[in-house]
């Protein structure tokens, strides 16, 4: 942060005023206005009290607002459309308060455009559309409380836990799938983390062997040493990596308490995105997992029992860094015999975010002992980028090989 930024953000939090509204908004499309007011909601059902004001305007909009109106801790404005966003934002700036928060939604995905509204305007941040829950949980959280543990969850790599509902719902599958579309097809820094310690197949599905497994780092009461847990990470293909434990039906895992943390925490520092596909085990490894991670994916098929258990999944507390509510993905709509999806969302009082609808043939190989080479093209690929913006991946950020 710019030294404007840091004293805003300061200085909002420092005044504390009670009557004061947290977040004022002027966006341009009915889309970010619904996905702020969503978000902004999930903050407050898992304790981050928020009072907010969204509406429809440009910059100018804004500008006259905050020329009669209290400063808000927080003051939202989306420059899509403006011909002058730079000349715009500077009038918005002479008429607000310096502590207020200012965040930037637009169009254009351009590092000077980035550079000058960070350092010559003093925003915060400069958000590039379109906007989603994630988004909204990861820049308000830590601006809203000033809390240095939602703060420092938001340092290093992204940890996506992608859980079943119950067995063969196709969570592992959907958690390869996104680990591919992050790591190979998009270039980012991705570790796939295959949890199971008995059945995991992860490594078979991608035909690799082990270097060190999963279970020892876990189970090894030596000194912690974190190069030795990114060494023990296997290449998959560009930069996608895996670790994992050989499927050993008959082992009784064991773990160092703390142990998983420090492993997650070592690999948060390499890689942009670990993907950890989590079994619902009674394990302390697994449960610490839960704990560590940011965003939370429940994946279940079109049945009765798979409805039951994802109840039983959304019961379980978000953890304070995990602001935002999971994400569920419906596998399988449509399946001849299966609930109707209206009858799933009912049941939820929620609605579904993903529908992956009966795809046999993708998944075909991977039943069949098949190495794993990606989710294709089609509703498998569309699904998974939907997925992957809900867990924090901007594609407007390019990214090119090397």
């Amino acid at each position: 942060m710019s030294d404007t930024q840091t004293a805003r953000a300061a200085g909002a939090n420092r005044l504390g005023r009670p009557d004061q509204l947290t977040v004022l908004g002027f966006v341009t499309d009915a889309t970010s206005e619904a996905v702020l007011r969503d978000g902004l909601n999930d903050l407050a059902q898992n304790g981050i009290a928020n009072t907010c004001d969204i509406r429809r305007g440009t910059v100018k909009a804004a500008t006259t607002a905050m020329m009669r109106m209290p400063a808000p801790q927080i003051l939202v404005v989306d420059i899509a459309g403006d011909d002058r966003p730079l000349q715009t934002l500077s009038e918005l700036c002479d008429v607000i308060e310096p502590s207020v928060s200012v965040l930037v939604l637009g169009d254009i995905d351009d590092v000077e455009l980035y550079r000058s509204i960070n350092r010559r305007i003093g925003a915060v941040d400069y958000i590039f559309k379109p906007i989603t829950r994630e988004m909204v949980a990861r820049y308000f959280a830590s601006l809203i409380t000033n809390n240095r543990h939602v703060v420092d969850s938001t340092r290093g790599g992204r940890v996506i836990a992608v859980t079943g509902a119950r067995g063969g719902t196709g969570a592992s599958s959907i958690a390869f799938a996104l680990a591919w579309f992050l790591g190979v097809d998009s270039n980012r820094h991705t570790l796939l983390l295959d949890a199971d310690p008995s059945i995991g197949v992860g490594l078979e599905q991608f035909s690799l062997a082990p270097r060190i497994s999963l279970a020892e780092l876990l189970a090894d009461d030596t000194a912690f040493e974190p190069d030795r847990v990114v060494d023990a990470a296997v290449p998959v293909q560009n930069r996608l990596y895996l670790l994992g434990s050989p499927p050993d039906p008959g082992a009784e895992p064991a773990a160092i308490a703390g142990r998983a943390r420090q492993i997650v925490d070592a690999l948060r520092f390499r890689f942009n995105f670990v993907i950890i596909d989590l079994p619902v085990l009674p394990l302390q490894s697994q449960r610490e997992l839960l704990e560590l991670t940011h965003h939370r994916v429940i994946v279940l098929d079109p049945s009765v029992s798979g409805l039951r258990d994802t109840l039983r999944l959304l019961a379980i507390p978000n953890s304070p860094g995990q602001p935002q509510r999971p994400t569920i993905v419906l596998n399988r709509d449509g399946r001849p015999g299966g609930l109707k999806r209206k009858h799933i969302e009912e049941a939820l009082k929620r609605k579904v975010d993903i529908a992956i609808p009966e795809l046999p043939k993708p998944f075909a190989a991977l039943t069949a002992g098949g190495s794993f080479n990606g989710p294709g093209k089609g509703p498998l690929l569309r699904a998974v980028h939907d997925l992957s913006r809900e867990v924090g991946f901007e594609a407007g950020r390019k990214v090119e090989r090397t």
